[in-house]
């Protein structure tokens, strides 16, 4: 397998706007300890929506790109979403003491984030499609 450097770059910058995109809001909405961590809830709900719209959109409605998917799913998406930060927090937690905030959070998470990729999906789905 050999490395594809366009393919590598389209990665590259959707990482960068991703990475950027996460640490400004932490920057916003810093965690503070035994409180429900909205920079990752939000950044991770809001991946997965964009991950949900944009994997709908490429494969069903644009004609394929050897780019869109990489700089997209892979770079933005996969930058922008946190999930590894999710399992340090609900660690934390719990080691706080604090299960019924930790099952919150990792429940709310999953359900909102299947949630968030049904809703892009359908929206891609319904959208009309221009001749």
């Amino acid at each position: 397998m050999r490395a594809d450097p366009p393919e590598l770059a389209a990665i590259f910058a959707g990482g960068f706007v991703g990475t950027i995109a996460r640490a400004e809001l932490d920057h916003v909405l810093p965690v503070s300890p035994g409180s429900w961590p909205w920079s990752t809830f939000i950044v991770n709900i809001a991946g997965a929506f964009a991950l949900g719209y944009f994997t709908t959109r490429l494969q069903e409605r644009l004609p394929l790109s050897a780019f869109r998917r990489p700089l997209l799913g892979t770079g933005l998406c996969g930058a922008l979403t946190t999930f590894s930060t999710m399992q340090l927090e609900l660690l934390r937690m719990l080691d706080g003491g604090l299960v019924a905030l930790a099952a919150a959070y990792a429940l709310v998470s999953v359900v909102a984030g299947f949630g968030a990729v049904a809703v892009a999906t359908n929206i891609v789905r319904r959208a009309r499609v221009s001749k």
